[in-house]
């Protein structure tokens, strides 16, 4: 039973979505490389996700891990990509080997998939009357560079469960909004991941039990090109927002 959680890139979009909803539900240990200007639950550690040793002493001691931190810009250039999200992830696989954590929830990203949204394909693709979906089973396609990160850290995530054992799942995180989702934005609108869902989807993370998972990380929504059955399966996500609501 997972008690005690580190997550890493604390301050960032999804780290606050979590924390909004799960403060009270888990021993919190949190890292971010820059202090946090407001009061957060837990103990907070400031530190880089490369530098392995402020990693394995973040780890120490924790039942799992959430990894969110690493440059999250679409448009991010290789070197940073390659030093924060490659790099910054293999660094916190080691460091679960080294301390013993036996599960792992990676945040990966629909620009790990971005390029399956052909032009032969959209804009239909994102209408509630288009029967084209993503389950996870698919070959990664990533648009950018950022996306192939991604892609490399579902990889990294296969190598290390496969070898030591670790439990992991990788979410392929949509478009995470605080509020409504874009009104008049058809793949937005497809991609929704409203902050209650996005809290409840890393819940079940940390409390299902798995091996080696992909899923998508997107509400209910009508509009919809990501499958939602293998979380619903594996995890138990149970989504209780949908965009269409917010027409």
């Amino acid at each position: 039973m997972v008690e005690s959680v580190l997550l890493t890139g604390a301050s960032g979009r999804v780290g606050q979505a979590i924390l909004a909803d799960l403060a009270d539900s888990y021993d919190w240990r949190l890292l971010d490389r820059d202090p946090p200007t407001d009061e957060m639950p837990g103990e907070f550690v400031v530190g880089d996700v490369t530098d392995g040793s402020v990693i394995r002493e973040a780890m120490a001691g924790v039942d799992a891990v959430i990894h969110l931190a690493g440059d999250p810009r679409p448009e991010a250039p290789w070197d940073s990509v390659l030093e924060n999200n490659i790099d910054g992830t293999q660094t916190i696989y080691e460091a679960a080997v080294e301390t013993g954590v036996e599960k792992v929830a990676f945040a990966s990203s629909n620009h790990a998939v971005g390029a399956y949204e052909t032009e032969e394909r959209t804009p239909d693709l994102y209408r509630p009357h288009d029967d084209f979906r993503l389950d996870g089973t698919e070959l990664p396609r990533p648009g950018n560079l950022y996306g192939v990160s991604k892609a490399a850290g579902e990889t990294l995530g296969r190598y290390y469960h496969d070898e030591y054992g670790i439990s992991v799942v990788n979410v392929r995180i949509g478009n995470l909004t605080k509020g409504h989702p874009p009104i008049d934005y058809e793949r937005g609108q497809a991609m929704w991941l409203s902050h209650r869902d996005c809290a409840h989807l890393f819940d079940r993370c940390l409390r299902a039990d798995y091996d080696y998972e992909i899923v998508y990380g997107i509400s209910d929504n009508d509009r919809k090109y990501y499958s939602l059955e293998r979380a619903r399966e594996v995890l138990g996500y149970d989504p209780q927002d949908n965009s269409a609501e917010h027409d």
